[in-house]
């Protein structure tokens, strides 16, 4: 295989999904709400909850019921589960720029792929609704492999599908943990400035071979960092 250089794509990108291709804070929204409207509580305003959906439900359903305690956030799980798989997809979009930026790697002949912490049965579900299944080469979950996303294990796997070295992939991710897992796994890392963060969160800290600001710059071989 022909080693990457700089002004090339990656022969492979691994995305994670929510925050990173996808705009689900909407979908996460409906779901809150439908949860506090059963308790009759007020919706909650999608600016509270759009900084922790990629923190996963446990992490939402504590901002949507604070006066909870950790073990009863817990408990509801199933429920946020539940009510978000008859939401999913309803109201979330791609990030502008997704669609325009997966053309132009499959037109380089990059191979991509999704490595999420969503529960698998969640991923594969929304990802036809995008018309992604004929395009995305693997796809692994939150629930698919022993270990999640900051352990390098998903990516490792997802790679190792793709019959890649790990070097060889570029992930790219809006969570800290995605780059940690990323940095573990050996796998040169995007930062995705235009997802999900908490006010206190520092990309610069997390140590990404690369920032970007929106996905149109990666429409330009040159923002990638050098994979291989």
């Amino acid at each position: 295989m022909t080693e990457s250089v700089a002004g090339r794509f990656p022969p492979a990108v691994l995305f994670d999904l929510d925050g990173t291709l996808l705009d689900s804070a909407p979908d996460m929204l409906a779901t809150v709400n439908r949860m506090r409207a059963s308790r009759d509580m007020p919706p909650l305003a999608l600016a509270a909850l759009r900084p922790t959906v990629s923190k996963g439900a446990r992490a939402m359903s504590s901002v949507a019921f604070p006066h909870l305690s950790a073990e009863e956030i817990a408990a509801l799980v199933p429920e946020f589960l539940d009510i978000y798989r008859q939401e999913l997809g309803r109201h979330s979009r791609p990030f502008d720029g997704v669609e325009e930026m997966l053309a132009a790697l499959e037109q380089a002949g990059t191979v991509w792929g999704i490595v999420t912490n969503k529960p698998e049965y969640l991923a594969r579900e929304v990802v036809p609704q995008l018309g992604w299944q004929s395009r995305c080469a693997v796809l692994v979950g939150g629930d698919t492999l022993a270990e999640r996303k900051p352990h390098p294990l998903p990516l490792l796997h997802a790679a190792e599908e793709l019959g890649m070295p790990a070097a060889h992939c570029a992930y790219v991710g809006d969570d800290e943990r995605d780059i940690v897992a990323a940095r573990a796994a050996g796998m040169p890392a995007v930062v995705a400035l235009w997802g999900y963060r908490l006010d206190g969160d520092d990309p610069i800290a997390w140590q990404g071979d690369v920032m970007v600001d929106e996905p149109q710059a990666l429409l330009d071989p040159a923002a990638w960092p050098v994979v291989g």
